[in-house]
C-alpha cells in the first residue's frame, strides 16, 4: 500500500465512510469497456425485483473455470453489486475473470420490507441458478465459491450454516469466503439497520446466528477482517476462528488485512495492493 494511501485510511479511522473511501480507490480502477472481458447485466434468478445478478466472463473460450459469486454489503438496508454506475463493485469482478474465474455479482432483497432469512434465501436461489445456467457460460458448476463483504457476508454465513435454505444438496459449494461479517448476534449490540433485518426480539438472535454452525460445516470457509475494522467486526472474526477451531473438520483460513479499513478491503481489489486476492487465491488453490 503506498503511504499516502495509508495515511488517509488512518484519517479516516475506524468507522465505515463508503464516499472517502471511494475517493482513494476510484481513480485507481478500471473504466468500462473492459478489454477481453464480456459482462451481462441485470440477469434475473429469482422472482424479487432484487433478484438480479451480473456475469464476467473472458471474451475469448476457455476450459471451464470456477465461480467466484460476490455478495456486496450495505448495512441489510441498502447496497447495489454496482455503485453509482462507477467502479465498484466491477473492480471485483475483474479481478476474478483475470485470475481465471468467471465473476457472479449478486444483488438481494434489503430490509425493512425483506426480514431474516430473506438474504440466504435469495443466495439460495442464486446459487441454484449459477449451478444451473453457469456451464453454457464457460463456468464449472462443482467450484463454485461464494464470498461476502459485512452484510453480504453475514447472508454468506447465514446461508453455509443453515441447511434447510439450501436449494441443491450440500450447498453445492467449494468454498465461501467471508470478509468483516457479524456472525454471533449477541456478541455485539444490534444497531437500528440490524434490527430492521433481524428484527427486534433478542431471544431470537441466537438462532439466527451462525457462529456454531459454522464451526461445523463441511464447507471450506475463508475468513478476513480488516486492521482498520470497528472493533465489533474483530470481536466476531476472532469468534468465528476460534469456533472452527474446534470441529475436527480444521481452522478456517483466516486472515487480518493490514492497513485496510471494513471498505478499503474490498475497493482494492483489482489494485496494485494484492495482500487480500493473494489469499483468496491461496484459499481457493488449497481447496
Amino acid at each position: 500500500m503506498p503511504e499516502e494511501i495509508a495515511w488517509k485510511l488512518l484519517e479516516i479511522g475506524r468507522v465505515i465512510d463508503p464516499p472517502k473511501t471511494d475517493a482513494i480507490y476510484a481513480p485507481l480502477q478500471e473504466k468500462e469497456p473492459y478489454p477481453g472481458v464480456k459482462v451481462e447485466r441485470d440477469v434475473k434468478y429469482g422472482a424479487a425485483d432484487r433478484n438480479r445478478l451480473d456475469i464476467f466472463m473472458p471474451e475469448t473460450a476457455s476450459s471451464p473455470r470456477p465461480v467466484l459469486i460476490f455478495v456486496h454489503g450495505g448495512a441489510f438496508v441498502t447496497g447495489d453489486k454496482r455503485v453509482r454506475d462507477g467502479p465498484f463493485y466491477d473492480n471485483i469482478m475483474l479481478w476474478a475473470v483475470k485470475s481465471g474465474f468467471i465473476g457472479v455479482n449478486v444483488d438481494y432483497q434489503v430490509a425493512p420490507q425483506a426480514k431474516w432469512p430473506a438474504g440466504a434465501e435469495d443466495l439460495a436461489a442464486a446459487v441454484a441458478w449459477v449451478t444451473g445456467q453457469i456451464a453454457k457460460r464457460g463456468g464449472d458448476a462443482a467450484r463454485i465459491y461464494l464470498m461476502g463483504h459485512s452484510a453480504g457476508a453475514v447472508h454468506v454465513a447465514s446461508y453455509v450454516s443453515h441447511p434447510e435454505f439450501h436449494a441443491v444438496k450440500g450447498g453445492d459449494l467449494a468454498g465461501a469466503i467471508m470478509l468483516s461479517g457479524i456472525y454471533d448476534l449477541t456478541a455485539t449490540p444490534l444497531a437500528d439497520p440490524e434490527r430492521a433485518y433481524f428484527g427486534a426480539d433478542p431471544s431470537r438472535y441466537a438462532e439466527q446466528s451462525s457462529l456454531q454452525r459454522l464451526g461445523t460445516t463441511k464447507i471450506p470457509l475463508m475468513i478476513v477482517a480488516a486492521e482498520l475494522d470497528p472493533p465489533g467486526f474483530m470481536k466476531q472474526f476472532d469468534l468465528v476462528k476460534a469456533a472452527t477451531c474446534k470441529d475436527a473438520n480444521g481452522c478456517a483460513h483466516a486472515f487480518v488485512l493490514p492497513q485496510h479499513s471494513h471498505m478499503s478491503e474490498v475497493y482494492s481489489i483489482n489494485t496494485a495492493d494484492t495482500r487480500l486476492t493473494d489469499e483468496i487465491s491461496d484459499f481457493v488453490t488449497r481447496k
